[in-house]
């Protein structure tokens, strides 16, 4: 288990899996207009992944830039879609 820890392959595993999750609810909604409207929920799942891309580059040993520009736009994409739903 700590293997899969430090190799990073389970942060691979879970990004397929999110992958999945989101082309699964983005063809629920556009072939029969049921479950969650995409505009909903992609922006907090992006921010999710690149949370997670962040931490697997870190495993991975990229360096700092690349990870620091991932945790970047997941704090855009968590700053778009907190302001999208604030209510007044």
């Amino acid at each position: 288990m700590a293997e899969l820890f430090e190799s990073g392959r389970l942060i691979d595993l879970i990004l397929i899996v999110v992958v999945i999750e989101a082309v699964f609810l983005i063809g629920t909604w556009h072939y029969a207009k049921r479950g969650v409207r995409p505009g909903d929920f992609l922006p907090n799942l992006i921010s999710g992944a690149l949370m997670l891309l962040a931490l697997r580059l870190t495993l991975g040993g990229a360096g700092w830039l690349a990870p620091t520009l991932c945790l970047s736009a997941a704090g855009l994409a968590h700053l778009y879609d907190i302001g999208r739903r604030w209510r007044s």
